[in-house]
């Protein structure tokens, strides 16, 4: 197998890893920190998905995917933390006022999981970020380590792990008051200078 990882572009692949089963299901879509609260909350059903097909076709890509050839089978959320809601978070601090990215999502899609697909969206979302310019890349995974290595549930397991960001070169920078299906968030950071 080999993944390859590229910027999401495409909103058929993107609808195949986060879009619903059911088209009038209000799920996530990648939107919750990448819109403000209000709109999040109105957007429902079908609404959702036009909002972000809409994205795909007007702006920049929405984070990265990994393909197995010609099939969708990861996704990571990318974007500048200004662009989300973590400019406004007061749960997870600002280190510094570099204008850093966010990495705060990362999906494999069932029957594809154990294969390293998340360490390739890590990578290929860093690759991502500093193509763009970036300067730091920011993640705020899940520190299950900091509980004994409990299990995470994976309906919550979207924010990632600490090692796999630390495997990837991440750092920690901070810790957070933010705490995910009972688990502590770390903020986590990776310098592209």
């Amino acid at each position: 197998m080999t993944i390859e990882v590229r910027p999401a572009s495409v909103f058929e692949d993107l609808r195949t890893l986060v879009g619903p089963k059911s088209p009038d299901a209000s799920v996530c879509w990648c939107l919750s920190y990448r819109i403000p609260s209000k709109l999040n909350k109105e957007l429902r059903g079908t609404a959702r998905g036009d909002y972000v097909a809409e994205l795909c076709r007007t702006g920049p890509p929405l984070g990265v995917l990994a393909y197995d050839g010609d099939e969708p089978v990861g996704w990571a959320a990318v974007a500048p933390r200004s662009d989300t809601s973590f400019a406004r978070n007061r749960k997870i601090p600002h280190v510094d006022d570099l204008p850093v990215w966010s990495l705060w999502c990362i999906r494999v899609r069932p029957g594809h999981r154990k294969k390293g697909i998340s360490h390739a969206l890590i990578a290929g979302a860093v690759e991502y970020a500093r193509s763009c310019g970036a300067p730091a890349i920011e993640a705020y995974p899940i520190d299950n380590g900091a509980d004994g290595g409990a299990k995470v549930d994976l309906t919550m397991a979207y924010a990632g792990i600490r090692k796999n960001f630390e495997r990837a070169g991440f750092t920690h920078a901070a810790d957070t008051t933010s705490v995910l299906a009972g688990h502590p968030r770390v903020l986590m950071r990776l310098d592209l200078r």
